[in-house]
């Protein structure tokens, strides 16, 4: 570990660079702790900016330039984390990657991105260096001290530290990949100001405080526990208690130790699985976030029956940061997403992007500060996601209450269009999640001769109840509840439903897997 009283380097000129930020906080609290990994090492803030600040000066002595990019497959840990902070640092452009990629699936970002530098574990070295020579990437690094090429040998040999390259509020910090579901995956870049202008505004509405400890189980290379969890947490000079994944053992042991956990719906179902989870784990907890996918108002309601804590629902985007949030004071309504952040302006338009009433469905659009500067490389793909007024098309579709607060009902690209009707799946999986027995549900349009799409429900069933049980008692609540031209035509029951890392149900591949549901029939 590099010592944690190398200076810092700071810069003789204004700069908008976001290290410049977490650096005046680092800079009064060095000997904080920063990182505790729970059985492993603790470091501090002091700790961490220096190894940063070494990282950085390597990566330049490398070859790197402000503005190459820097792609990165690392699993989570310390030096994760101080690799990031030296891409901002060193004005390099961060580029992490979902560690379940293929090397396949890593050629194409190397291809794309085409960056100067490539890190991975001393693990995978053999199977990805290969791939970044293919791809013309000059220089490659592991994370670790095995192997040959190793970033922590090559920063523990720095003599002189370079200082913090400065940064225009609108220059790029980062660039996140989208999951690709819809087609090609599509490089988000996000500028120093949108992280900073997100970050800030959450740390305030979230009402952070000193001696608030975070929870952390989420993987790295996704904006929800890079950005929103770890960023928040430095800006607000936080311990963060790191777990290398989620665990529900771990997770309870660590609880009693934390202020702070922010999570996935995912999180919150497992915990409930655990019989002997309740409110005697969440004592010192002041709030539970979730995002990154829906909440059924099932899990949302047990988890406040069984710990008397009420989770706080938002939603955000690569693309966006987060959007909106239930308000850390007052009610939180199960289903809900709450409202805009500060300087964020949101709407609710029609396919001619006209505002429309509070209550009506439509398209969410979303402006400010906070955007994204564009699809790397892809101009004419950025063109068609921004109105002529400046609103992102975020896709995604909902209503706004009288006060402003927001319900999503679904994805465009998810509304399905049964004989001449447009359907939102949201409110057909709202129906059956309330039945007895239903743990979760997931509605997509299959191709139907008849009707076009055909309204198909996917159905994971508690293993206390037969399928021809829960298939009784979804008929007599969908005949109650939704209209007939709603109803599913077709129940599959499955034992889970498909999804990606961060929880979000895969919906593109239930309509590639069953596309022949009806058609074959």
């Amino acid at each position: 570990m590099i010592r944690s009283d190398t200076k810092r380097g700071t810069s003789p000129t204004l700069s908008h660079n976001i290290y410049e930020l977490f650096a005046t906080k680092f800079d009064q609290f060095r000997e904080h702790p920063f990182l505790t990994v729970p059985g492993g090492p603790r470091v501090s803030y002091g700790e961490v900016d220096a190894l940063a600040a070494a990282f950085a000066t390597s990566l330049g002595e490398a070859g790197a330039e402000p503005g190459d990019r820097v792609v990165v497959q690392v699993e989570k840990s310390i030096n994760a984390v101080a690799l990031y902070l030296a891409c901002l640092r060193g004005g390099f452009i961060y580029i992490p990657l979902n560690t379940a990629y293929t090397p396949e699936e890593v050629g194409f970002f190397l291809g794309d991105a085409t960056p100067s530098i490539m890190v991975f574990p001393s693990s995978r070295a053999d199977k990805l260096r290969p791939v970044a020579e293919l791809a013309g990437v000059a220089t490659t690094f592991t994370l670790d001290e095995d192997g040959t090429g190793s970033l922590v040998d090559a920063a523990e040999a720095v003599e002189n530290i370079a200082g913090v390259v400065p940064r225009e509020a609108d220059d790029v910090a980062c660039i996140l990949y989208t999951s690709g579901t819809t087609g090609r995956s599509k490089g988000a870049m996000l500028t120093h100001q949108g992280i900073a202008v997100n970050g800030t505004a959450l740390h305030s509405i979230w009402r952070f405080r000193q001696g608030d400890v975070l929870l952390h189980a989420l993987p790295i290379f996704h904006v929800h526990g890079l950005f929103i969890a770890l960023n928040v947490a430095m800006l607000n000079v936080s311990e963060v208690l790191f777990l290398p994944t989620f665990d529900v053992h771990n997770v309870r042991a660590q609880l009693p130790h934390a202020t702070v956990m922010m999570g996935v719906p995912t999180f919150y179902t497992r915990l409930l699985n655990d019989p002997e989870f309740g409110g005697a784990d969440c004592v010192t907890i002041r709030m539970f976030t979730s995002g990154s996918a829906p909440m059924t108002e099932t899990v949302f309601n047990q988890f406040n029956e069984r710990t008397g804590h009420t989770i706080c629902e938002r939603y955000g985007m690569t693309e966006c940061g987060i959007i909106t949030s239930n308000p850390p004071e007052g009610e939180r309504i199960a289903g809900t997403v709450g409202f805009a952040l500060p300087q964020m302006e949101m709407r609710v338009v029609d396919k001619d992007d006209e505002i429309l009433p509070s209550g009506e469905v439509g398209q969410v659009q979303v402006r400010g500060p906070h955007l994204f500067a564009g699809y790397w490389q892809l101009s004419h793909i950025t063109a068609d996601a921004l109105t002529a007024d400046g609103f992102f098309r975020t896709g995604d579709l909902g209503f706004a209450d009288d006060d402003g607060r927001l319900t999503l009902v679904g994805r465009t690209s998810d509304m399905i269009i049964s004989g001449g009707y447009n359907v939102y799946p949201k409110e057909v999986e709202l129906a059956l999640d309330q039945v007895s027995g239903v743990v979760e549900s997931a509605v997509v349009g299959l191709p139907h001769p008849d009707f076009g799409e055909g309204v198909t429900a996917f159905v994971v069933v508690d293993a206390s109840f037969t399928d021809e049980m829960i298939e009784e008692s979804i008929s007599k609540t969908i005949e109650d509840q939704v209209a007939r031209f709603k109803q599913p035509k077709h129940y599959v029951f499955v034992d889970e439903l498909p999804r990606n890392a961060m929880g979000k149900v895969q919906k593109a591949q239930l309509r590639a897997n069953f596309a022949e549901l009806y058609t074959s029939e």
